[in-house]
């Protein structure tokens, strides 16, 4: 996601949907600690990007967070959200501009959700109509029901609890959202599915977020930019996901990130970002004959079959073409197929899974896209040039 590091349009609280956030050689020391919890910290955020902070326990990433909205105040240095300095805002006003998810909630569970949501919009004042809207937009936004803004906390999954703590994050539509380690008390299917649904839904508001974890995979699955942390509050790496992993700053960065860089790269890109083998199929009913041929053009020991909607329903060694005409009968059972927004690491999961055949990927609507294979997800590992 690429943004210009200025301010976006106004949203309906008035503030810019998104903002710019620079750190400046910012400093925190606790009166007798024997060291900082931050010493120099700089990097910039541009308006509508994920940063990422991420490191060992005790490197300082969530003290560094919790300096943004004056939750702790810095002992030197600046922050400056859209070109102005947190320090020169009262402490109230500013945390009302910016949203902020936990990993415990903190959802009131004496209120209902829509109560919760509606949290931020009632200390701005505004109107009971423009809240029941707003309520309304964000719970669809989200992916729940309208009915669930009567229901208590209580009565919810966790799942769908952090659903309604991104909700009341975003119901004033702060130009910046904090996010500390907003996944980790999720299972790890349902933390997948969220992380997938944040990343679908940052792409329709994009805010500018800092979102502190511990988990290198998530750092590089949820960034735009990464800021490696090492003990001491000290910035180890500042980089994009590719830059990180491509190119790690020092042995505590490589050693961080991992030995499987390679594979992490992996994440980063999609089966939509590479050309696809020709998808073209053959179809129960076909002449043997016409098969074979088809498959000599492929340079294939095995076709895709599809069905008379071009919908995938197997594969069929050329080795069972014997003369007579294309069986269902002799078609084996796709193991699994991808679809185009599948990341690589994913596509090479499954292959791997299928005894390295080419992966059958398929269009939104279940069409045949065409096949993706283990050299091809090889190549796109390779430097250019």
């Amino acid at each position: 996601m690429n943004s210009e590091n200025t301010a976006q349009t106004e949203g309906p609280s008035g503030y810019p949907t998104a903002a710019p956030l620079e750190f400046r050689h910012v400093g925190k020391r606790y009166p007798g600690a024997s060291r900082a919890a931050i010493e120099d910290l700089s990097f910039a955020v541009p308006a509508g990007e994920i940063c990422v902070l991420v490191g060992p326990s005790g490197c300082g990433k969530t003290t560094a967070m919790r300096l943004v909205n004056r939750m702790i105040d810095l002992t030197s240095g600046d922050i400056l959200l859209d070109g102005v300095s947190v320090a020169a805002r009262k402490p109230a006003e500013l945390r009302r501009e910016i949203g902020y998810v936990i990993q415990q909630i903190g959802l009131f569970p004496h209120q209902t959700i829509a109560q919760n949501i509606a949290t931020v919009p009632k200390l701005l004042g505004w109107d009971r109509q423009r809240t029941a809207a707003r309520i309304d937009e964000l719970l669809e936004l989200v992916g729940l029901p309208a009915e669930m803004g009567a229901r208590y906390p209580g009565e919810l999954s966790g799942g769908q609890r952090q659903r309604v703590g991104v909700a009341r994050a975003l119901a004033a539509d702060p130009p910046l959202m904090l996010m500390d380690e907003p996944f980790g008390a999720i299972d790890p299917i349902n933390r997948e599915r969220l992380q997938n649904e944040f990343l679908r839904l940052q792409r329709e508001i994009r805010k500018t977020i800092v979102f502190v974890t511990h988990d290198i995979d998530e750092a590089i699955k949820m960034g735009d930019r990464i800021a490696v942390m090492r003990e001491g509050g000290r910035l180890a790496q500042y980089a994009t996901p590719d830059e990180l992993l491509a190119e790690p700053a020092d042995e505590f960065v490589a050693s961080f990130v991992g030995a499987d860089r390679g594979l992490k790269r992996l994440t980063l890109s999609r089966l939509d970002d590479i050309s696809l083998i020709d998808g073209a199929a053959a179809h129960v009913g076909d002449d043997a004959d016409a098969a074979r041929a088809l498959a000599d053009r492929q340079q294939t020991d095995e076709l895709v079959v599809v069905d008379g909607g071009e919908v995938p329903i197997g594969r069929l060694p050329v080795e069972r073409l014997n003369g007579q005409p294309v069986s269902q009968t002799d078609v084996e059972p796709l193991v699994a197929t991808a679809r185009r927004e599948t990341s690589l690491r994913d596509a090479l999961s499954l292959v791997v899974a299928d005894g390295n055949r080419p992966l059958v990927v398929v269009e939104d609507d279940g069409r045949l896209a065409g096949l993706v294979s283990l050299e091809l997800i090889s190549d796109a590992l390779r430097p250019p040039g």
